[in-house]
This record gives C-alpha cells, structure tokens and sequence, in this order.
C-alpha cells in the first residue's frame, strides 16, 4: 500500500466528496487526519477561524510530527449578488482560499519528502449559474493559488487542484439528458475525485504540479446552442 503510515489531512472530510477521499487514503494504509465543522473522528471545528485552524494543525504535528498530504476540500456556497452581503461572501473566502493558505504555512515546515497539496476547486472556476458567485470567486481562487504555491514550493511540495463537474454525493444512477449532457454518458462520483487525489498524491504523479485538472465528463467541452438536440433556454426576466 503506497499511503501506508502517510500523514494525510483532510479539510471537509466528513461527508460528500471529502468522506470519499478520506475512506481510499484510509484504504490504502494511510493514517488520516480530518477537519470538519460536522462532528468526526479528529477535529470538529469552523475553518473559517484562524485560532481553529492554529489549533488543528498543532494538533497534527504533535501527534504526528510530519505531514505528507494535504487536501484542501472543504467548501460552501452562500449565494451571490441576490442574496449574499459582504460578510457571508468573506466567510466564504475564508473557508475556501484562506483556509487552505493558512494550513499550508502552518504545516511548510513539516512536510515529508514527496509531500503533495492538492486543492479541490471546481468547473464553477470557469463556468457560472446565476447567483453562484461567493462559490465561484473562492473556487476560482483556489485554481489560481494552487499554480502560486506550486512555483513557491517547488522541489518540497508539489501543489496541484482538481476541478470537479457535476458529482452526485449520494451516489444515485441518472439517465436521460442529465446523463447525457456528458460527453462520458453518465453524472460523476465521489470516487471519480478520490481516485485522482490519490493518484496525484502518488510517486506516479512525481512530475505534475502546478495543474487544475477538470473531472466533469467531458461537460465543459461541448458546445451547447439554443435550439440544438432539444435543448431551450428559458430567460429568468
């Protein structure tokens, strides 16, 4: 097992995406350390928070005194021009680029030989729904720190995100247009992120850094028109 006894921490490991990640590293023999505001096996805490994440990391190194993975992927959304005000919009920020920022400078010391950080972003970092911009800004951010911090970096940490499409949590089977408006004829996974965290994590990904690799099934590549294969554009207006 290529993770066995690696250092992991996992940002938002307790549901969705991040509890995926977090069951393939465990898999795989590594030993897994989780931040969440949900309640879960390590540290439950607001990433929103400097002193929580002080806390969280000094808790890592003491127990562990080394980190070899970094996953930065927790996430929220609180809406955009609508309805979000300036205080919900920062808290997003905080959550989703501040956060990761922090916890790699409180770890830069401590990472191990090959350590690996990789950010989770989003396709919202190039595409857009209305009303979507506290979570587009901050996954947006994240795609453009993660190349930053790669170039910082370079030769101890290699630094990569991955841009996640359409990826159904519960696992649940969709047909018809939602499966078919992806080019891969079906609606993404939660395994389909893990398995390429870890494979970025991994010696096989020993010359890839600085990347924003898009996992959305081909979604962002096609071309969609009004009119074409059946599909109509409403106005909200």
């Amino acid at each position: 097992m290529e993770f066995k006894d690696k250092i992991v921490v996992v940002t938002g490991g307790a549901s969705g995406i991040g509890k995926s990640i977090v069951s393939e590293f465990l898999k795989a023999g590594a030993r897994v350390c989780i931040i969440d505001k949900k309640e879960n096996p390590y540290f439950t805490g607001d990433l929103a928070d400097e002193d929580v994440l002080r806390a969280f990391a000094d808790k890592v190194i003491a127990e562990h005194g080394r980190i070899d993975c970094l996953i930065n992927n927790a996430m929220l959304s609180k809406g955009g021009l609508k309805d979000c005000g300036y205080q919900d919009f920062n808290y997003v920020l905080r959550v989703g680029i501040s956060a990761p920022y922090l916890l790699t400078k409180l770890f830069m010391e401590h990472f191990g030989p090959g350590a690996s950080i990789v950010n989770i972003s989003s396709s919202r970092d190039r595409m857009s729904q209305p009303n979507t911009e506290s979570y587009s800004a901050a996954k947006g951010g994240i795609a453009a720190l993660t190349h930053a911090m790669a170039v910082s970096l370079a030769g101890k940490v290699r630094v990569n995100s991955i841009s996640p499409g359409w990826i159904d949590t519960d696992f649940k089977l969709y047909s018809g247009s939602d499966a078919l408006q992806h080019p891969a004829g079906r609606v993404g996974h939660p395994l389909d992120i893990a398995h390429m965290v870890l494979y970025l994590c991994s010696e096989k990904a020993g010359f890839i850094t600085g990347e924003n690799i898009c996992i959305d099934g081909g979604m962002t590549r096609q071309m969609v028109y009004h009119g074409d294969f059946g599909w109509t554009l409403k106005s909200e207006n």
